[in-house]
């Protein structure tokens, strides 16, 4: 994968973090979808998450700088698809789509975006430490 290509991704994934939190909450105002997780998707953790995108856009031109950053950012999204799992074997996705489609959306997608930007995340970060071992 090309630079490029690369800092693009990077860029996507802050956007989608930011605008995501953004527009599922309806500007954190969207009370259903902080309650159905409040500890992970409650006021602090959206702020939580945006702060994450901003970060991800941060480095989309310094990646190759902070290789160990970038295995931060596989560990947090690591974690948020396992909390993700987590919710949804232990939840209903249809009685939250009942409450609010826009939670419902959300909390059906948020851990697939997660993991592949994880996996985006590992990659870069494993082509980074292989260039820097030359």
């Amino acid at each position: 994968m090309k630079s490029k290509t690369i800092s693009r991704v990077f860029l996507f994934a802050g956007l989608s973090n930011i605008l995501g939190v953004l527009i599922f909450s309806k500007f954190f105002t969207n009370e259903e979808l902080m309650a159905a997780q409040p500890e992970v998707m409650g006021y602090f953790g959206l702020i939580s998450i945006i702060l994450w995108g901003l970060a991800y856009i941060s480095v989309r031109h310094s990646y190759a700088s902070v290789p160990w950053l970038l295995a931060v950012f596989v560990i947090e999204k690591l974690l948020y698809v396992i909390v993700w799992l987590k919710w949804l074997f232990s939840n209903s996705l249809s009685n939250l789509y009942e409450q609010d489609t826009f939670a419902g959306l959300f909390f059906s997608i948020y851990g697939l975006n997660d993991l592949l930007f994880g996996l985006f995340f590992g990659y870069v970060f494993l082509k980074v430490r292989k260039q820097n071992t030359r």
